[in-house]
């Protein structure tokens, strides 16, 4: 019996493929981190600011392009990487330029694989079940990516998302070297327990690969949303039922502009960008999101784990939709709790009670400095809302001066991270339409009945829930 070359060929560059993938991360993130720390041994003999901030512009301007490159080269979950890093408050703003352009960009799957998979799941030929199929992707990002169509029969379109094929194997690598490579950084740089965050979102990007359980999510926040509130703040879409499996998932199409091109768009329709209109628009965003948000988290504790600007759309009369729930988190009732006490801590601005919190949180945490409880509440302020801190206009977790280096986070409980990652997503987007503002204040009166009917705290339902009515 012959041996089918070809076959064997392919089949040996699969296994090869983790192998060669792991080798280009570490060559290429380890270049970028010996960077940085040569640069910092160079900076340090620079007494004059100016010039030492215009060094740091080109250092980060260099990293950009390799962090780019990084991130464009081997895509999968390094487009998730950009996603993350590429936030107007997190990253310096030489990499947001850079990454940006990266948020909801993958090479699309050619249209013959797309096919195989529509007929392998759903058990029918495109044309039985489709009156009309867009080949063409409307969006590709790093998992799938999505096609326009209408079903036969019906008179509303919809939308196809369909698992680019052998992605998961992919992404299941990048995420162990980045585990493993986050325990190298806490342990020289930052003290901060980078592993257990890495865990999180290995468990987490993990779920994304079933969309049965994304339509369950749809559906359950969709529902909460509508029941909680005289009119929902922001779209969820419909799931098409008996069109949804493992690696496709058929829902309602949405029409509107990327929260990316906002801008855009008010230009083009004469809207003056500075002026009060586009301001009001802008705020009524932000003010839906955030409400969203605010009930998802406080008031059920299950919620849309991944608010980046790819998946926000802003619809007629400054309406905004909620896209792509593969990310989504149930917080345990007494995570819930706890953070509902550490929102009201941020919002009156209770250092005591903030550092309670943190300790409620099991957030573990060793000062490095003399006035522990101030730089605690920073860290605070810096994780867990959309403010900045007075006087930080970036955060530079490298920077001496940041919080990390003044009080080391030795333990991160790892349930906690999809709500840092909301809350930083949320920021970034605050920072992008220009306004600064806290979260944690718009959720006081949510986190006060939140712990009122956990019988935590004491007062009149009826006060807190006018209270609650004002924001709502």
């Amino acid at each position: 019996m012959g041996i089918d070359f070809k076959e064997f060929q392919e089949k040996f560059s699969t296994s090869l493929r983790p192998w060669q993938r792991s080798f280009e991360f570490w060559a290429r993130a380890v270049d970028i981190y010996a960077g940085y720390k040569v640069f910092q041994l160079r900076v340090n003999f620079e007494k004059d600011a100016a010039k030492a901030e215009t060094m740091w512009e080109r250092q980060h301007e260099y990293a950009a392009e390799k962090v780019y490159s990084m991130c464009s080269d081997m895509g999968g979950f390094f487009l998730k990487i950009a996603q993350i890093l590429g936030k107007p408050d997190l990253a310096p703003a030489a990499w947001v330029r850079k990454l940006v352009t990266l948020c909801d960009q993958a090479p699309a799957t050619p249209s013959n694989m797309v096919q195989l998979v529509l007929e392998n799941e759903l058990g029918k030929s495109v044309d039985e079940m489709f009156e009309r199929f867009e080949w063409d992707p409307i969006g590709s990002a790093s998992i799938a990516q999505v096609h326009r169509a209408r079903l036969k029969g019906d008179k509303i379109d919809v939308v196809v998302k369909v698992q680019h094929p052998g992605v998961q194997d992919l992404m299941m690598t990048d995420l162990r070297n980045l585990k493993a490579f986050a325990l190298c950084v806490q342990k020289t740089d930052i003290k901060f327990d980078f592993y257990s965050v890495c865990k999180e979102m290995e468990k987490q990007i993990g779920y994304e690969f079933d969309f049965t359980r994304e339509a369950d999510a749809m559906d359950r926040i969709r529902t909460f949303l509508l029941q909680v509130n005289r009119k929902t703040p922001v779209k969820v879409p419909r799931v098409i039922q008996n069109a949804v499996t493992r690696r496709v998932l058929v829902m309602e199409y949405i029409d509107g502009v990327p929260i990316m091109n906002l801008g855009d768009e008010i230009k083009k329709r004469g809207i003056n960008p500075d002026g009060k209109m586009a301001a009001a628009a802008k705020q009524n965003i932000l003010k839906s999101l955030t409400l969203a948000y605010g009930q998802m988290i406080l008031k059920s504790g299950f919620f849309h784990a991944d608010p980046h600007p790819g998946n926000i759309l802003i619809c007629k009369g400054s309406e905004v939709a909620l896209l792509d729930y593969g990310q989504v988190k149930d917080l345990p009732n007494g995570l819930r709790l706890g953070y509902a006490n550490l929102v009201l801590a941020i919002a009156d601005n209770d250092h005591t009670r903030a550092t309670e919190g943190f300790r409620e949180l099991g957030i573990d945490t060793l000062s490095l400095c003399s006035n522990e409880q101030a730089e605690l509440f920073k860290l605070a302020q810096v994780m867990f809302d959309t403010k900045l801190p007075s006087g930080v206009k970036v955060l530079q977790p490298f920077s001496e001066d940041s919080s990390i280096k003044k009080v080391a986070v030795r333990a991160f409980p790892e349930e906690l991270f999809s709500v840092l990652r909301t809350v930083q997503l949320l920021r970034g987007l605050s920072v992008g339409l220009g306004i600064n503002y806290s979260c944690a204040e718009q959720w006081r009166p949510i986190a006060e009945e939140a712990l009122y009917l956990a019988g935590r705290i004491k007062g009149g339902l009826h006060e807190l829930i006018s209270t609650s009515l004002i924001v709502y």
